[in-house]
């Protein structure tokens, strides 16, 4: 690993527009909007203009403006995008989440308002970490990145909830602690870690370097496997609606 290692294994190197590709932690937008097709395919019924309009909210919503407020705090991907760009990010990509909610709440059921409501909230309150920080843990993130994005999609296409999605729902909750717990790893050996050094040595003589890129290449590799699997897993669900 190098000297000074990317803050992330998809970071792109720093500057211009690569710090906005970097800023949408594709592999981990693209596992979480895995569920949101997860629910919609386990759905009686499927809706793919309902379904087109969920991810394109959930993008909207984690996929842009949570990253951009978690970048405004902290600077974790440590981009040169001013603040108030990414304020203006967040901002217009919340707003464009919630009018996509208000039409659906117009065109399909009022009860997708408390939905709005609940991810308008997940959002801020984790990524800015209010409240103390109470609602920035790992139940929280599995909770708001893995759960309810199957329950609302699920909801969107059959308009009920029923005991399936939710036993559906606590799977994707306890994969989004999984990856919490292996991405949180990655990412403290990555942006704390100075350097690491020792050895493994095994009975049979071998003697394995340990160093920064041996700590981080497992839990990475996981999560590479992890999130390319439900991927995979919410596509050829879907495949099999159609």
């Amino acid at each position: 690993m190098e000297t000074n290692p990317r803050p992330a294994y998809y970071a792109l190197p720093a500057g211009a527009w690569r710090d906005y590709v970097t800023l949408l932690h594709l592999p981990y937008t693209a596992w979480h909007l895995s569920y949101v097709v997860i629910g919609a395919a386990a759905a009686p019924v499927l809706h793919l203009d309902r379904l087109a309009g969920v991810i394109v909210a959930f993008f909207l919503a984690v996929g842009v403006a949570s990253h951009a407020l978690d970048e405004y705090r902290g600077r974790p991907l440590q981009t040169s995008i001013p603040d108030p760009a990414l304020l203006t990010i967040a901002v217009s990509s919340l707003a464009g989440a919630i009018v996509i909610g208000i039409s659906a709440a117009v065109v399909v059921n009022l009860w997708v308002v408390p939905f709005v409501v609940v991810g308008v909230f997940l959002v801020a309150a984790y990524n800015l970490e209010m409240f103390g920080g109470r609602v920035h843990s790992d139940a929280w993130f599995g909770l708001a990145w893995g759960a309810f994005p199957v329950v609302v999609s699920y909801w969107a296409n059959a308009e009920q909830i029923d005991f399936a999605v939710l036993v559906l729902a606590t799977a994707c909750f306890v994969l989004s602690l999984a990856q919490r717990k292996l991405s949180n790893r990655a990412r403290r050996l990555r942006r704390t870690v100075q350097r690491a050094t020792g050895a493994i040595e095994f009975h049979d003589g071998r003697v394995e370097t340990v160093d920064l890129a041996y700590l981080v290449a497992t839990p990475e590799l996981a999560l590479r496997l992890t999130g390319g699997s439900v991927i995979l897993f919410a596509v050829g669900w879907l495949l099999t609606k159609l």
